[in-house]
């Protein structure tokens, strides 16, 4: 509707707020699709696993030409519960999509490891990053919903997250850590 009403005949303010007001609807639907599509199951991970569905995602983000992308699983012997795999991927498809989005990355690869107690999913990438401070302060400013749905999926799972530079300054490092049997 605002869109539809004769901009050219209206003046400068009516016209910005007409352009504002779509644009707010617009970003309500946005955020409407993203909600239902993020709790739809992806068929491959309900399939075959994260393991599978996360090296198909970085499949296709490579194919794309754009970046380089890889997945690599080192010690994903054990499934998690598949509630527990839908959050693991939802976490790592918003980042991958938010580093893409505002990093401009020449690559990204996500790893995967365990320890003793925990299992670590780490994204490397070589766009521009965040640290763990931005992070703190984005996650309780009104920016930033994508991360504050990283945060809650991470504590639904008992985890933690870590947003890092390497030493050298070359590439940044997100590192998801969740206890081997995380209680859902």
């Amino acid at each position: 509707m605002y869109l539809n009403e004769n901009l050219v005949n209206q003046d400068k303010a009516q016209q910005l707020q007409s352009i504002f007001s779509a644009k707010q609807i617009l970003d309500d639907a946005i955020l409407l699709i993203r909600n239902i599509s993020h709790s739809l199951m992806p068929p491959t991970l309900k399939n075959f696993g994260l393991e599978s569905a996360a090296t198909d995602l970085f499949q296709k983000i490579g194919a794309s030409g754009s970046l380089n992308a890889s997945a690599r699983f080192h010690d994903y012997r054990t499934r998690l519960k598949v509630e527990q795999e839908l959050l693991v991927f939802r976490i790592i498809q918003e980042l991958v999509n938010n580093i893409i989005k505002h990093s401009n990355p020449g690559f990204i690869h996500l790893t995967q490891n365990i320890s003793a107690n925990n299992m670590y999913f780490r994204i490397h990438h070589d766009g521009k990053g965040i640290v763990q401070a931005d992070f703190e302060k984005l996650n309780h400013s009104t920016l930033g919903l994508g991360l504050k749905n990283i945060a809650s999926r991470i504590k639904v799972l008992t985890g933690r997250i870590f947003f890092e530079i390497d030493p050298s300054k070359t590439y940044y490092k997100v590192t998801i850590e969740i206890p081997r049997e995380p209680a859902i």
